[in-house]
C-alpha cells in the first residue's frame, strides 16, 4: 500500500480583531528580509553606499508586488479585472503571477539604476542571486495556502490537498520550485563569491534566466491548469511566458562572453 502525504495546514497562523497573520504573508516577508541581508554582504565586499540597499530594497519591495499582481490580473484573468479594475487592488484576495513579478522587478531595476548612475546590468546581477532564494520561500507559501499544485501522481511523496477537498494525491510542485530555486541561488552565490564579486556583466543574470524559468516550464507539466482556458492550450499560460525569459537568458550569457565587461563602482560613503 501507497503511503501518501495528507496536507491539511490552515493557512491563518493567528487572527488579531480583523487582521490576520498567515503563512504566506511571513513567507513574502521572510523572502525580502533574507534578500535584504545577502544583499548587505554584496554592499560591504564591494564597498557600496547603504544608502545603495535601501533605496534598492524599496524599489524591489513596490516593483514585485504591483508587478506580481498586474500579472495575474492581465494575464490570467484580464476580461474579469478589466471589467472590475478596482479589483485589481485587492490583493489580500490572492492572486500573484512570479512572470509579473520578473517583469516588475526589471523596469523597478531599470528606474533605480537611473537614478543611481549605474549600468542596470550590475545591478540585475546581484539582486538575481536574491530574488531566487526568495522565490524559493514564496513557493513555500503557496504550499501553506494549498495551491498552484499538480496533477494526480501515484510517487510516494505525492500531497493530497484535503483542505480543497482532494481525495486523491498531487504532485507538490510548490516544492518542487522551492527546491529548485533553492539549488538555483546555491549555484548563483558560489559563482558570485568565486569571482570575488566582480561578475562579467549579464553572466549571473544570463545563467538565473536559463535555469529558474527553464525549471518552471518544465514543472507546469505537471501542474493543473490555472485557468480554465489553459486546458485547451498546448503549453499552458506559465510555459509560453517563460519562453521569452529562457531565451534572453541565452542572449546574455552568450554577450557576457562576447563582450566581457566588469563594471566596479567608485566607493561611495552613505549616511
Amino acid at each position: 500500500m501507497l503511503a501518501f502525504i495528507t496536507w491539511n495546514v490552515d493557512p491563518e497562523i493567528f487572527r488579531l480583531g480583523p487582521l490576520s497573520i498567515r503563512y504566506y504573508g511571513i513567507m513574502w516577508a521572510l523572502a525580502f528580509y533574507v534578500g535584504y541581508i545577502i544583499f548587505n554582504r554584496f554592499v560591504k565586499k564591494e564597498n557600496l553606499s547603504v544608502v545603495f540597499l535601501d533605496s534598492l530594497t524599496m524599489y524591489m519591495v513596490v516593483g514585485t508586488v504591483i508587478g506580481a499582481r498586474l500579472g495575474h490580473c492581465l494575464f490570467y484573468e484580464p476580461e474579469y479585472y478589466l471589467s472590475n479594475p478596482i479589483e485589481i487592488l485587492y490583493i489580500w484576495h490572492g492572486g500573484l503571477a512570479s512572470h509579473g513579478a520578473a517583469i516588475g522587478i526589471l523596469v523597478a531595476l531599470y528606474l533605480f539604476a537611473r537614478k543611481q548612475k549605474v549600468p542596470m546590468i550590475y545591478v540585475i546581477d546581484r539582486v538575481v542571486i536574491t530574488v531566487a532564494i526568495g522565490g524559493a520561500f514564496i513557493r513555500i507559501g503557496n504550499l501553506m495556502n494549498s495551491e498552484i499544485y499538480g496533477v494526480e501522481t501515484t510517487l510516494p511523496w505525492g500531497f493530497i490537498f484535503a483542505r480543497n477537498g482532494e481525495v486523491v494525491p498531487k504532485h507538490p510542485t510548490q516544492l518542487y520550485e522551492a527546491l529548485s530555486y533553492l539549488a538555483i541561488f546555491i549555484l548563483l552565490y558560489w559563482l558570485y563569491q568565486k569571482a570575488d564579486g566582480k561578475l562579467r556583466n549579464g553572466y549571473i543574470f544570463g545563467i538565473f534566466l536559463i535555469l529558474l524559468f527553464g525549471a518552471r516550464f518544465l514543472i507546469e507539466y505537471v501542474k493543473e491548469p490555472q485557468v480554465e482556458f489553459e486546458k485547451t492550450m498546448m503549453l499552458n499560460m506559465g510555459q509560453w511566458l517563460s519562453v521569452p525569459f529562457i531565451l534572453a537568458g541565452i542572449f546574455f550569457l552568450v554577450y557576457s562572453y562576447l563582450k566581457p565587461n566588469i563594471f566596479v563602482p567608485q566607493p561611495k560613503k552613505g549616511k
